[in-house]
């Protein structure tokens, strides 16, 4: 009787050893899912909380914005934009736009900015800029051995200019009578969507001149035959004067002013100056000035 009630005993002892295993497994596992859940949670929380920054730009803008040999997205705006990026932990988004088609693509979030050689004067009230960061000027660029020497000597001939540029308001400007002359004296004004397809046709002797940014006439005159092209000379053979900023949307101050505030910090430690001179526009700097 004892042995059998002994042996009663043992199975239960057994059992529950065995119920008691069998739950703390149980546990386990469940704990073990939890955890694997939780971190889960928290990789996606941190993915989400990653900030991307897109900026919109003419990729037919060199040197502030285009594609290079290597069919890479390069220059001085764009090297400006990655290193705000760097600083901020951002991820950079390079959006080639089409410059007609800037202020819808501002407007439906589908950029953060334009930033890319943007013209300010003129447009303070359509956007909210960041401080002006590059001085620049319309100027006329002519084949060397043109005869032209002065922009009255653009009378009768064929200018090229980029559509919805500048030097295009620079020309169109009705408060400048001398701009207006002068534009009026062309036997003909043509609107080239980019400037390197202008300078093809300056090349092929299709135009005669070409209006165009300064920045961008010496990046165009430097990538050529040495000696073949030159801007026309002088304060008076330019068409006007103007700054470049970066354009947010109206009314986002929050996010220009982060921007700015990177920007003024790579001015203090150098890295503004040292991309600008990458890009050959430190004459042409005026942040921080």
């Amino acid at each position: 009787m004892r042995k059998m009630i002994a042996a009663a005993l043992a199975v239960g002892m057994a059992a529950m050893t065995v119920t008691g295993c069998s739950s703390s497994k149980s546990e386990s596992k469940e704990t073990t899912k939890s955890t694997t859940e939780a971190a889960k949670d928290t990789e996606v929380e941190s993915t989400s909380d990653q900030k991307t920054f897109t900026v919109g730009f003419d990729a037919e803008f060199p040197p502030y914005g285009y594609r290079d040999e290597n069919g890479e997205y390069v220059g001085f705006d764009l090297e400006l934009a990655e290193e705000v990026c760097n600083r901020q932990g951002w991820e950079l988004v390079k959006q080639p736009i089409d410059w007609d088609s800037k202020d819808m693509e501002l407007d439906s979030g589908s950029i953060d900015c334009i930033w890319n050689g943007f013209t300010m004067n003129g447009r303070e009230d359509e956007y909210t800029w960041s401080e002006p960061y590059i001085d620049n000027s319309q100027v006329f660029v002519v084949a060397a051995d043109s005869g032209i020497e002065n922009k009255s000597d653009l009378a009768g001939k064929v200018v090229a200019v980029q559509k919805d540029s500048s030097a295009l308001a620079a020309l169109n400007d009705e408060e400048n009578k001398d701009n207006i002359a002068l534009r009026d004296s062309f036997s003909q004004l043509i609107e080239y969507a980019d400037y390197n397809t202008a300078f093809m046709d300056l090349e092929q002797g299709a135009v005669e001149a070409v209006a165009i940014d300064i920045g961008v006439a010496q990046y165009q005159i430097d990538k050529r035959e040495e000696g073949a092209y030159v801007m026309l000379d002088g304060d008076d053979n330019k068409l006007a004067s103007e700054q470049y900023a970066v354009g947010f949307k109206k009314g986002n101050e929050e996010l220009r002013d982060t921007v700015q505030n990177t920007l003024d910090d790579m001015v203090k430690d150098g890295t503004f100056a040292e991309i600008a001179e990458k890009w050959g526009l430190t004459d042409s700097v005026c942040l921080g000035k």
